[in-house]
């Protein structure tokens, strides 16, 4: 079941909190929304779930135009951060809800609902804790629950808010796979709204930038790092080092480095790299810098490096590697990506 935003805008007041921004995701996807605080992600979550009204622009469902159809009607299963169970209900009670509301013509009878639970829980891996009480479980035990509910009422896309946001880092990792999975196995389209770029990664078919009310870029997660749209994109994704330069003849070369240029397709003219720390490449001994500072780290260490007036952050993988703050050395760019 596809979903198409087309020039939707929002405002909060005088907040512009979607600018114009159009979206298209194909049935069976399952696409991150990624973005810093107040980029918009989980407002035009809401705009698809049928939860906010006013907005300018039109939402499709499945090639259908739903902007006006309240979120009941709309097939939408949603998964919010806060779990959103009712504590006075049992696991498999809080999983049945949607259901035993419907109107009677569309209830199942309750021998089907138990079934339809009893399918849900063990699929999402709590076919023994139906009786109990979300008080009684933990916080990933919780957000299963909450996923079972979702997926209870077969919705046609599944909808998640920071759904682990709240979870310890190995109850996240557990979840992220147990969310592909069962995306893999439905078949369902899928949005995900997180701040989590390695959770955005690590589950998504395609991740979309969100920054201002407006989508900087969407494309799968070699693309984004590969090409990144715009510095904003490449530096909300991980730590960057912007190095400026101009680009003469199809290459690129910079500014203070020295080191020898690199190719591109760009025009002459004012340019950037933009490259990872990890990326930047370390020879110890002679050279032109000098280390400023160095800082062991799990599996790498990471030096900061005087070039001019400034200082480049550079990370060495590895076993830690005995580097003396003050030591002559020389860097060079393995993975730039230069852009205009």
């Amino acid at each position: 079941m596809s979903i198409e935003l087309e020039r939707v805008s929002k405002r909060h007041g005088a907040a512009v909190v979607l600018d114009d921004i159009s979206l298209a995701i194909g049935s069976g996807e399952l696409v991150a929304l990624i973005g810093p605080s107040g980029s918009g992600k989980t407002t035009a979550l809401r705009v698809v779930a049928g939860l906010e009204r006013d907005y300018a622009g039109t939402v499709r469902i499945g090639g259908r135009d739903v902007s006006e159809m309240p979120a009941r009607t709309r097939r939408i299963g949603f998964v919010f951060q806060n779990y959103a169970l009712f504590r006075h209900m049992t696991v498999a009670a809080n999983v049945a809800f949607g259901l035993r509301v419907r109107p009677r013509a569309t209830r199942p009878n309750a021998a089907a609902i138990g079934a339809r639970v009893a399918e849900l829980l063990n699929l999402v891996q709590m076919g023994e804790l139906g009786v109990r009480y979300p008080d009684q479980l933990s916080g990933g035990q919780r957000q299963r629950v909450a996923l079972a509910r979702a997926l209870a009422v077969e919705p046609a896309v599944l909808l998640l808010d920071e759904p682990f946001g709240a979870l310890d880092p190995p109850v996240r990792h557990e979840l992220r796979r147990t969310l592909r999975a069962l995306h893999d196995r439905l078949g369902l389209t899928t949005v995900l709204v997180t701040h989590d770029r390695e959770e955005a990664f690590e589950v998504a078919d395609r991740v979309a930038v969100l920054a201002g009310g407006r989508v900087q870029q969407i494309g799968t997660p070699e693309a984004l790092d590969a090409s990144p749209a715009n510095p904003f994109v490449f530096a909300f994704l991980g730590e960057s080092v912007r190095i400026e330069g101009h680009v003469a003849g199809g290459l690129f070369h910079t500014d203070t480095l020295g080191v020898p240029p690199l190719p591109t397709g760009l025009a002459d003219g004012r340019g950037v790299a933009l490259i990872r720390p990890s990326e930047i490449r370390l020879t110890l001994g002679e050279g032109r810098f000098r280390i400023v500072t160095v800082q062991r780290m799990v599996g790498s260490t990471r030096c900061s490096v005087a070039v001019g007036n400034t200082e480049i952050p550079v990370v060495v993988p590895g076993p830690f590697v005995h580097i003396a703050p003050g030591a002559a050395c020389d860097i060079s760019l393995a993975a730039a990506r230069v852009i205009a």
